[in-house]
């Protein structure tokens, strides 16, 4: 057996098996029961800050040579 015919059957029959419990198991890591704070403070990271503007910053002086 040459060896693309072996890489090919372990991603046809292994490699397969580990991505989809890769994606269970990233899809129960999203939805476990203590993610509910970590994921609302991510979701209002766009609205922080929002009553007051960033500070503008100072113009950049041109590179001296």
């Amino acid at each position: 057996m040459d060896t693309y015919s072996a890489l090919r059957h372990f991603a046809d029959s292994w490699g397969l098996l580990l991505m989809f419990l890769f994606f269970v198991g990233m899809v129960l890591w999203i939805f476990r029961p203590g993610a509910k704070r970590s994921h609302d403070d991510a979701a209002s990271i766009p609205l922080r800050n929002d009553t007051a503007p960033a500070a503008p910053s100072a113009p950049e002086k041109p590179a001296q040579k």
